[in-house]
């Protein structure tokens, strides 16, 4: 099953900018598609194999931080390839 989730991960700490550098880095490091936007990332795949990569990168990510956040929306279908009407 394709899935296509957009992340947002908010540290709340002064030092913010880092941890999330930082974990762009390790999405554009996966085997799965990726798209950036200023306020969030999208990754693109099969649901299994791409929810256990983000669990351990999420893991991995938060073990940086004191405290933070992270925004998930999960959409059931391949949705890299939409345009937004103009």
């Amino acid at each position: 099953m394709k899935v296509s989730i957009e992340i947002t991960l908010a540290p709340l700490e002064e030092e913010y900018e880092t941890p999330i550098k930082d974990f762009i880095r390790v999405l554009r490091s996966s085997p799965f598609e990726i798209q950036e936007n200023p306020l969030s990332t999208q990754i693109f795949g099969d649901y299994k194999p791409l929810m256990l990569f983000l669990t351990n990168a999420i893991a991995d990510s938060f073990n940086t931080i004191a405290a933070g956040m992270i925004h998930l929306k999960i959409v059931k279908s391949d949705r890299s390839d939409y345009q937004p009407f103009v």
